[in-house]
């Protein structure tokens, strides 16, 4: 659904998630970036369960490569059972939570670079984590903007469409 700017220069403006055809096939692209992160998220929160760590321990343990404690190990599996169920969905939903989650890893990677080394690191982040952290964020970014957000959409997309009417 458009709707239209009050103004001497009103133009349509696109709703994200009222152009995309459920069906549509940008959500494989969607589901993908979902499905993947969120398995990942929900292996490393059962490994770091399983080893049952203590909920704000600060120690070493590690969980694929990345340091952990009970509390991430909780949060990295409501995150990616999210993620899943997302790409079970799939279409806009897929696209709007990746981009949503995105947002989250980048400024959680920030608040945990500057909470490095200090009472505030509750979560037991080291520079894997942060770096882990932007990484998937912009991954995630990335699966949920692509075919939405661009200046080279292909002139049959539904976005491309709503912003260029007639």
């Amino acid at each position: 659904m458009t709707t239209l700017h009050a103004g001497p220069h009103a133009r349509p403006r696109v709703k994200l998630d009222d152009h995309l055809p459920v069906d549509h096939r940008l959500s494989r692209v969607y589901r993908l970036s979902a499905g993947t992160m969120g398995l990942f998220l929900v292996t490393f929160g059962v490994l770091g369960l399983i080893r049952r760590i203590g909920f704000f321990d600060t120690g070493t343990n590690t969980a694929l490569g990345l340091n952990t404690n009970g509390a991430l190990s909780v949060l990295s599996l409501v995150v990616g059972g999210v993620l899943l169920a997302a790409a079970v969905r799939g279409g806009n939903a897929a696209s709007t939570v990746n981009m949503v989650l995105g947002i989250g890893f980048l400024l959680a990677g920030l608040a945990f670079l500057f909470a490095l080394d200090s009472r505030f690191n509750f979560l037991n982040f080291r520079m894997q984590n942060v770096l882990f952290s932007f990484a998937v964020g912009l991954l995630l970014m990335t699966g949920g903007m692509y075919g939405r957000v661009s200046g080279g959409l292909p002139h049959d997309n539904p976005y491309w469409l709503s912003r260029h009417p007639g």
